[in-house]
């Protein structure tokens, strides 16, 4: 098949469009994991504060959902991030070529994309944006419904943190360290500074 100059713009306006709606099932997806957690979380706080009989460890659970939410939404945001450059490159280089006359450089780094896909961002920075975005608060709010039901329905703080051998001071630690863990992950990464210098066209 030969492929003549007029062929191309045809084929990049069917390359934006496609792209263009991998993005959006992408968005909807990263937004259902998201909806999920943030279900999770209202449900699982609300029963716990609600009936004095569940016991505090209960929101051992709802952390772990809600890490097991995160984990699956950033590898969902490297994805998306993949088909966003894509995007970007076509608006931020062959619209602005059609409508500017401004040639930019475009054409290598899409080109490379397709013939040789690779996302543009570690796990451990998806996680970073993703916490910083969405999770940290829902953590947050899981954190603050535990301490409330400890000083709510236990007699002692700190004993009324106790889960099984474990003594309430090491689970409050523990908990602690765990927060501060996500806390730092979450500043780890910031996709405005990282891909500026690379030259990229992405924005937070």
């Amino acid at each position: 098949m030969e492929i003549t100059p007029k062929d191309y713009p045809t084929a990049l306006v069917h390359l934006y469009r496609g792209e263009i709606g991998r993005m959006v099932v992408y968005r909807t997806r990263l937004d259902t994991t998201t909806n999920w957690a943030v279900g999770t979380t209202a449900a699982m706080v609300s029963f716990a504060l609600g009936n004095a009989q569940v016991p505090h460890f209960v929101f051992v659970l709802a952390l772990f959902l809600n890490l097991m939410f995160l984990w699956m939404e950033a590898r969902r945001y490297r994805y998306y991030e993949l088909i966003r450059g894509r995007v970007r490159w076509l608006e931020s280089g062959f619209y602005a070529q059609v409508l500017l006359g401004a040639p930019t450089d475009w054409q290598a780094p899409l080109r490379e994309s397709l013939i040789r896909p690779r996302l543009p961002i570690s796990h451990l920075q998806a996680l970073s944006v993703r916490l910083r975005r969405n999770y940290l608060w829902l953590l947050a709010v899981v954190y603050a419904g535990w301490l409330l039901k400890l000083d709510l329905h236990s007699a002692s703080f700190i004993s009324g943190a106790r889960i099984g051998p474990l003594p309430g001071f090491w689970v409050l630690i523990l908990a602690l360290l765990l927060f501060l863990a996500l806390v730092a992950i979450s500043l780890h990464y910031r996709p405005l500074v990282a891909l500026r210098s690379k030259h990229v066209f992405l924005d937070e």
